[in-house]
């Protein structure tokens, strides 16, 4: 799940993004982690935090949140580049690692080419309606 799915999901409690974070705990599906994306979600939020309404420690309880139920995957090869924006490449490293089945982001651009690795590159409102969360 790229960071510009958390953000939009803590911005707003209304859309697929804040759907999809309420659900992560669901059996139906594994998120996973790498230490690139932790400290990315976590300077990235707290950048945001007062936009947010959130306050740092609110942050790092988020934060703490998804390191708890997620996969912990530690890179040893890296596939750069291959994101159209360099800075999206570690999220290319993390999914081929877990040998993920889709990249959540609304980045669906930049991230295409892990589409050759038969990883779909899905929005939040996209994957919330392939597990059926959402209708069409």
């Amino acid at each position: 799940m790229d960071t510009n799915v958390v953000l939009s999901g803590l911005r707003s409690n209304k859309g697929a993004s804040y759907k999809l974070l309420t659900i992560l705990n669901d059996p139906r599906f594994e998120i996973n982690i790498s230490t690139a994306l932790i400290f990315e979600y976590e300077q990235t939020l707290k950048q945001n935090y007062k936009d947010l309404g959130l306050t740092l420690e609110d942050i790092e309880d988020i934060v703490n949140g998804i390191c708890t139920i997620a996969n912990h995957r530690k890179i040893f090869y890296l596939w750069r580049p291959m994101a159209n924006d360099p800075d999206d490449d570690f999220l290319i490293d993390l999914a081929i690692e877990s040998q993920a089945n889709f990249i959540i982001s609304y980045n669906k651009k930049d991230l295409k080419t892990i589409e050759k690795f038969d990883i779909l590159v899905l929005t939040p409102k996209q994957f919330l309606q392939l597990i059926g969360e959402i209708n069409s």
